[in-house]
């Protein structure tokens, strides 16, 4: 099996109400392609996902949010959910985390309700962006051009706008950490 990821490291930030799919699905495709996984959060211990309409599976925490520095990692992942996004968006250690990826030039991944996050760092404005459909609005208000697409990458900026589109977010992510992997 190629590992395209090897030696490179990722963070997912997430909190409890993360959208079960989200996070799962791209922690399991990204350790697939030899990826090393860190997950940051408000608390230690564990968070747990919203899958659907109810209370999913809980995740361990590897590290608190305010413990996590961007040098350490090639890229940045932030699933979606309303409850996850929302919960941190008022922590200002997870703003600034995001923004220190963004600032680096890493890769920023945003799914669904996830963008809420970049219009509150402040990176929407003057980007392409896509996201959930109830949220558009916000992050068009935030100054970036909104498109209904599975995924979007401007810059080291990639968004996506629902579960569905997890396959093609996934390829993003992986594409934008192997860039010679474009070339071809």
């Amino acid at each position: 099996m190629d590992n395209p990821l090897t030696r490179r490291r990722i963070l997912i930030m997430a909190s409890d109400g993360f959208e079960q799919s989200e996070l799962e699905i791209p922690l399991e495709r990204l350790q697939d392609a030899g990826a090393e996984i860190d997950i940051a959060s408000l608390q230690t211990g564990d968070i747990t996902g919203w899958d659907e309409d109810d209370w999913g599976d809980e995740i361990d925490v590897d590290l608190l949010i305010a413990d996590a520095n961007a040098d350490d990692y090639d890229a940045l992942v932030l699933p979606g959910g309303q409850i996850n996004p929302d919960l941190l968006r008022v922590d200002a250690k997870a703003i600034a985390l995001i923004k220190s990826f963004a600032d680096a030039g890493k890769p920023v991944a945003a799914i669904c309700h996830a963008p809420w996050l970049l219009v509150e760092a402040g990176l929407a404005n003057g980007r392409r962006m896509t996201s959930y459909k109830s949220i558009r609005t916000d992050v068009a208000n935030a100054g970036a051009e909104v498109v209904d697409e599975e995924v979007v990458v401007d810059g080291n900026i990639i968004t996506s706008r629902c579960p569905d589109d997890l396959p093609a977010f996934c390829d993003a992510i992986v594409a934008s950490l192997t860039p010679a992997s474009a070339d071809v």
